[in-house]
């Protein structure tokens, strides 16, 4: 087994392109990752990878013993998954991640209800609306909100996420109800908006009689945290922009309330990503298609309840 293990390691290291990534991707060490890359080195009798202080490159005979690794790697795990199928014995442990909302709402409270089913798989749930990097962290399964860059891993899409601009009532009695993005701009709303390391999107998109239209908004408050925002859209600082799902029961109360529906933002995407090779093994299947099935239960019945925004 060791062998085995030395030969992911490789594989990791070789894909990822870093020593301590590739640890992480394993759980453990960098100082155990370079002790098993050594190990198989002095097996091979050959060197995999050129090592300087700034970068790490494969050799030539690294580069043709990843391509025999892999389909040797990929046939044991596949030979793995088909005895755990057979016995009906998934084991092991899940990372996961998730935006704040979704993990909140959704998986965290469905976590047990998994772990029931399945007692010996332990599930390690990461939660931030931050850009996560899937591969780097060593993640099995991670739920994303919103647009993706290009990207390498296995999507599956969990649900259409219709969005809404909302307020608190006493914000819109102090400053008038925007009916159009125009408005949010040349009454000079205050706009709460979601901010973090590596956020890409600056601007409301929102839909126009021409099509849709990036709108520069500006306020006091910002935030690396969704539901930061939601509770400064209830004490009446702002202006937010929500999924529907993260704010149906304010809206239902009439805690908040809808505003420039004229011009709408557009929908998102929940989507569950996951690496090719993770996506075989039967745990991560089986988590996967548990909360897929569940989020799409239980977004419908919340959408259903609300309506469109009108």
């Amino acid at each position: 087994m060791a062998y085995v293990n030395n030969i992911r390691m490789f594989l990791r290291v070789y894909e990822l392109g870093s020593m301590s990534a590739a640890a992480r991707d394993q759980r453990t060490s960098p100082a155990v990752a370079s002790s098993r890359i050594a190990d198989l080195e002095r097996h091979l009798g050959v060197r995999l990878f050129n090592r300087t202080t700034r970068a790490l490159h494969a050799t030539e005979h690294g580069k043709l013993f990843y391509d025999g690794a892999s389909k040797v790697l990929d046939a044991i795990e596949d030979a793995e998954s088909k005895v755990m199928v057979a016995t009906q014995s998934p084991r092991g442990t899940l990372f996961v991640a998730a935006p704040l909302g979704v993990g909140r709402r959704f998986i965290a409270p469905m976590v047990p209800e998994f772990k029931a089913l399945y007692p010996d798989i332990d599930v390690r749930l990461r939660l931030s609306d931050r850009i996560i990097d899937v591969t780097g962290e060593g993640l099995d399964l991670c739920f994303h909100l919103g647009p993706l860059q290009d990207s390498e891993l296995k999507i599956r899409v969990v649900a259409d996420c219709p969005r809404i601009l909302c307020a608190a009532p006493d914000y819109i009695a102090q400053r008038g109800m925007p009916d159009t993005g125009d408005d949010l701009l040349a009454q000079n709303h205050d706009c709460l908006n979601l901010r973090f390391p590596g956020a890409r999107e600056f601007q409301w998109t929102l839909e126009t009689e021409k099509g849709p239209r990036k709108f520069e908004i500006t306020g006091p408050f910002e935030s690396d945290d969704g539901d930061v925002l939601t509770g400064w859209a209830l004490n009446g600082s702002g202006i937010v922009l929500k999924p529907i799902f993260e704010v149906a029961d304010h809206l239902a109360s009439g805690a908040l309330v809808p505003v420039a529906q004229r011009t709408p933002p557009l929908p998102t995407q929940l989507v569950c990503l996951s690496p090719s090779r993770r996506l075989r093994d039967p745990k991560v299947q089986l988590f996967a298609e548990f909360m897929v099935r569940n989020c799409r239960e239980k977004l419908a019945q919340l959408h259903a309840s609300y309506g469109p925004p009108r």
